[in-house]
């Protein structure tokens, strides 16, 4: 720790602190000490929180008599506990592409590319765990980013699952997700596809049919649903609104259709409808689990955003009853069941799995 500036000043030197301003240089100071100490004890509670909700699913799991199997030793046959199987997470894959088009790295500084490789992090987090999942993919993956997840982050993401790291761009990412959307391991239609006729042909025709769509708020184009076989984009950038219509005019110059989410149709919003690139990735995956925009605008765009439903038009023929819909629905809040305000580090040790 740096010493604290002497108060005297002799033969005009440095000017004089006043004692406050000496307090506030001394908590700085202890401030900085400490930085490893808070950062161990977050450390320790995240593992104890993980380690408590082991214990819980544990303690709620149906007990299963243990298998007795033989074994011969020593010429005598002895009876042991079978060893236990792990037990995979069970999802559905959908025939669906998710891009994380992260080709910005010139444009963000480096706490905006902390930003993002907690973004990422979480899209990836989201994704794995949900129970209907998407391919997800990381197009233009190198540079500070590919550096941090090296470096920092220790290479985890090479074990993680359901997720690819590309070096080409996201056209050549939307080209190979039609290759990852075919066969039996393509994903099939469950959730808010399941309307959907999943016979051969029908499957088939859809595949080809599959579109491919960059997502940006700048767009005049509004996305009304997800299609199956289809790949949506969404730009891996963290610019405090600097760079306004990057992603849009990316888009427009390679030649690829727009469209922004419909959350101007659903919600009435006190900022921005501008999202992080996770918060897309989680109402997309909720919209594939309800089919219904408003409920997965409601469960993941943030509090601070002041967002409510909009109350629905009232028709003259419903009278009273109207009205008092039309209340109840502007009355209901936005409920998130996320962290704010974490910072980078925090989110990349607490999402990592």
């Amino acid at each position: 720790m740096n010493p604290l500036p002497s108060t005297e000043s002799g033969n005009g030197e440095a000017p004089l602190l006043s004692k406050n301003k000496l307090k506030k240089l001394k908590r700085d100071q202890e401030w900085e000490a400490n930085r490893a100490k808070r950062k161990g004890k977050r450390r320790e509670k995240q593992i104890e929180k993980k380690q408590r909700k082991r214990a819980a699913r544990q303690e709620a799991a149906p007990i299963s008599p243990t298998k007795q199997i033989p074994v011969v030793e020593n010429g005598q046959e002895k009876k042991i506990a079978e060893p236990k199987k792990s037990i995979g997470q069970e999802y559905t894959q959908l025939p669906l592409t998710l891009v994380l088009d992260c080709g910005f790295d010139d444009l963000m500084i480096d706490k905006e590319l902390k930003s993002l490789g907690a973004q990422v992090t979480r899209c990836y987090s989201d994704n794995h765990k949900a129970s209907l999942q998407a391919h997800l993919a990381i197009s233009s993956f190198g540079g500070h980013l590919k550096e941090r997840f090296d470096g920092l982050l220790g290479g985890q993401y090479h074990s993680w699952k359901n997720v690819r790291f590309l070096e080409g761009d996201f056209v050549q990412a939307a080209n190979q997700a039609k290759e990852w959307m075919k066969g039996e391991h393509g994903g099939k239609l469950a959730g808010a596809f399941a309307l959907e006729d999943d016979s051969s042909q029908t499957s088939h025709a859809q595949s080809e049919a599959g579109e491919v769509v960059y997502l940006t708020s700048d767009s005049p184009d509004t996305l009304t649903e997800l299609q199956p076989y289809s790949t949506y984009i969404i730009g891996g950038l963290v610019d405090r609104n600097r760079h306004k219509g990057v992603c849009y005019k990316k888009a427009i110059d390679r030649g690829m259709r727009t469209a922004k989410l419909p959350i101007g149709d659903y919600m009435q919003m006190t900022s921005r409808f501008v999202l992080a690139t996770n918060h897309v990735v989680e109402i997309m995956l909720r919209w594939l689990e309800l089919g219904d925009w408003g409920k997965a605008f409601l469960q993941v765009v943030p509090k601070r955003k002041g967002g409510v439903l909009k109350s629905k038009i009232q028709d003259p023929d419903d009278g009273a009853g109207g009205e008092h819909l039309a209340e109840e629905n502007a009355e209901v809040k936005i409920s998130n069941s996320k962290v704010e305000d974490e910072d980078a580090e925090t989110l990349d040790e607490e999402y990592i799995s």
